[in-house]
């Protein structure tokens, strides 16, 4: 008798005349197709079109859906300034010269004080609003302008790319002394050194003192960063949706964004350029960085569990089979994110401008060992600090306990004790929450700056609501 004789000898009469019942298709089934993946096959065909046209250096912008376009500008659509000079670094390197590209909008007064320098995000470029140079969208279109928040009937407003990027300001994708692309040789920055980037265009502007500094994000880190480092030449601060001390979770997020972009093999180590650019791991990376920019409360009310709808010759998800490739409209959005912005900017930049993120830390410890100290007569007090009790804002009441690193943070702020201040937070920013605004906001009036206003926004569109 053999193995399955033996076996069914053992299963009770009843069982046996049930399974003689078993449809034959179970008992015989045919082989399955081979499944199709249109969702993977798109990053070969976007690879194709790369190897077989040149890359379009100047992308035109995408209008699709209500985010702002990112666009990479033309060369002839902004200025750009050359500083000759070395520029020292915080961590001990030196970039022999670098070039600051920018777009202004309104009239510089005759005195020269009527300048607001608006800091941008980690990917934006220096086209915040639309010129006769440039006549696209900006990403603050509907700030900047006559009669608008930042009107430029009375200012005037000057918009930078940051150092390190890759719209114009000198970057990895920039050509070092011997000609070749920097890549991963060009040296690791701070936000500060791409302040003092910014400062040196202001010197050679003739601009003695800022009207404001203001910025959302990166922008807003930027902008207590210029106050911190020139006190004296900041009049004001407006930092919205932005932190003084980078924290672990943001930090986690965009080391996902940059492990998933460096593990591209067509990275190279950094080395890409004139090859294939690591595509697949740009998409990926913005797919990434994409949830932390919004909420899940929004795509609850925007996109629902609904199901994308089908392409021609495709049937409705309700009469056919579920996909790994995407069947949500959420990750159809998902994936449109990081298709439309994998080509328009430098993967190099992106690992560079996120780290300098990632380092910024207000802290007096955190400052001492970049051995920071302001461009000014004054320095921050190095005495321990001792806690006042803060001015609750109309928007929050103090915590009941802060966090340890609170009095080291009150006591890095000193500098930034005579400036006035606005602060925004957002109530359903998950990538810099509402906390982190409350803790800034708490910890320079604890300092002694009794100039500080601060709001939170409602709405459900999270980090990206300043936009």
């Amino acid at each position: 008798m053999n193995l399955i004789a033996r076996n069914l000898s053992k299963v009770p009469q009843q069982r046996i005349s049930r399974l003689a019942f078993l449809p034959h298709k179970a008992t015989f089934a045919t082989a399955p197709q081979t499944p199709s993946f249109p969702c993977v096959d798109a990053h070969a065909a976007r690879e194709s079109k790369i190897v077989a046209s040149s890359f379009n250096r100047y992308s035109q912008t995408s209008d699709t859906g209500p985010e702002p376009p990112y666009a990479r500008p033309c060369p002839l659509s902004y200025s750009t300034y050359h500083y000759p000079n070395p520029l020292e670094l915080s961590y001990g390197s030196t970039l022999p010269s670098f070039d600051i590209a920018y777009e202004t909008w309104g009239t510089l007064s005759p005195s020269r004080d009527n300048v607001i320098l608006l800091h941008t995000g980690l990917s934006a470029s220096s086209h915040a609003a639309s010129t006769e140079l440039n006549t696209a969208e900006g990403w603050w279109e509907k700030f900047i302008g006559p009669g608008r928040a930042l009107d430029t009937n009375q200012f005037f407003v000057i918009c930078t790319n940051v150092l390190g990027g890759c719209y114009g300001s000198t970057g990895p994708s920039s050509l070092d002394l011997d000609g070749q692309p920097y890549a991963t040789r060009f040296p690791i920055l701070s936000l500060f050194d791409m302040v003092r980037a910014q400062f040196k265009l202001l010197d050679h502007l003739g601009v003695q003192k800022l009207y404001a500094s203001v910025g959302s994000s990166m922008g807003g880190m930027q902008s207590l960063a210029a106050g911190w480092l020139f006190p004296d030449r900041v009049g004001k601060i407006v930092s919205i949706s932005g932190t003084a001390r980078s924290s672990p979770g943001s930090i986690a997020m965009r080391h996902a964004q940059r492990s998933v972009l460096m593990a591209d093999p067509n990275w190279n180590n950094g080395f890409y350029y004139g090859q294939l650019p690591p595509h697949t791991g740009m998409k990926l990376a913005r797919q990434i960085a994409t949830i932390t920019y919004r909420s899940g409360p929004e795509w609850d009310q925007r996109f629902g569990r609904k199901l994308h709808e089908p392409k021609d010759g495709q049937s409705p998800l309700h009469t056919r089979s579920p996909t790994l490739c995407p069947d949500f409209l959420i990750e159809t959005y998902l994936d449109h994110q990081g298709e439309q912005f994998c080509l328009k900017y430098d993967a190099n930049s992106l690992l560079y401008i996120s780290k300098a993120m990632d380092l910024f830390d207000l802290t007096l410890p955190a400052l001492q060992e970049l051995r920071m100290a302001p461009a000014t007569q004054s320095s921050p007090s190095h005495h321990p600090t001792t806690l006042q009790p803060a001015l609750a804002s109309k928007s929050h009441p103090p915590p009941l306990h802060y966090l340890p690193h609170f009095p080291d943070l009150v006591a890095g702020l000193r500098p930034l004790t005579s400036i006035p201040m606005l602060v925004l937070g957002v109530q359903s920013d998950i990538l810099f929450p509402v906390e982190q605004q409350r803790e800034l906001v708490d910890a320079v009036r604890t300092a002694g700056n009794t100039q500080v206003s601060y709001f939170e926004l409602g709405g459900v569109w999270g980090h990206d609501t300043f936009l």
